[in-house]
């Protein structure tokens, strides 16, 4: 563990040094220590794939109090199971009208489009970040026959629920924008709503298993195509 200053008002926390379900499993656990700890001194905290930072209210509180009640909370923390962290099942239309990069994956690994389908609803994923966009949550790992560099011309428009891999990373696209990761198919789960309540259907921890679904059933639960 380490434990840096990253400005008048935070604090960086180091938890690991790879990307892992055991080092996830860690960051979820000590986010939720520090929480109790902190309390209303707490003024928010980013999680991510072996980091946590810790923003505080410096009107309240100081660098040194924090760091000490921080250090107090992970001292008890116990070793965390990774097998904890909601599982979300999120509906994938997999096919070329959804997945403009379906079939180019396949080619470059060797498969055909629905051995690349069954092994990408076939692992169970953890949402290790969320960043880039509000809800583009990162989540790892994808099967290595199937992890694919991100496209030498980035896309100016990738539609929203677009499902895509990059490296051994796979998301989905909240919202239309620019992207530069292979299409593999639509997802009609809203990843950011702001109306509701909570507003993302994952958090970072927990566990993300995609389930194939028809043209139909991705129509019927809103999704869209162009």
């Amino acid at each position: 563990m380490e434990l840096h200053s990253a400005g008048e008002n935070a604090l960086m926390l180091y938890l690991g040094q790879e990307t892992s379900p055991a080092v996830a499993a860690r960051v979820q656990a000590a986010a939720a220590a520090i929480e109790t700890a902190l309390g209303d001194h707490l003024v928010d905290m980013v999680p991510s794939y072996a980091s946590i930072l810790i923003l505080y209210d410096a009107l309240a509180t100081d660098h040194l109090a924090v760091s000490h009640r921080v250090r107090q909370a992970l001292a008890q923390l116990q070793e965390a199971d990774s097998s904890l962290g909601r599982q979300v099942v999120l509906p994938v239309y997999y096919a070329l009208e959804a997945g403009a990069d379906l079939e180019a994956l396949a080619q470059r690994a060797g498969l055909s489009p629905e051995q690349v389908i069954e092994l990408h609803a076939g692992t169970e994923y953890r949402v290790y970040a969320i960043g880039f966009a509000p809800g583009f949550a990162y989540l790892g790992q994808v099967d290595e026959r199937i992890a694919a560099p991100r496209l030498a011309t980035p896309r100016l428009k990738v539609p929203r629920g677009a499902v895509a891999i990059a490296d051994r990373q796979t998301a989905v696209y909240p919202a239309v924008s620019p992207g530069g990761w292979n299409l593999i198919g639509r997802c009609p789960t809203r990843m950011f709503d702001p109306s509701a309540t909570p507003c993302m259907p994952v958090s970072v921890g927990d566990r993300v298993q995609f389930e194939p679904i028809d043209r139909s059933r991705y129509l019927a639960l809103g999704g869209e195509l162009e």
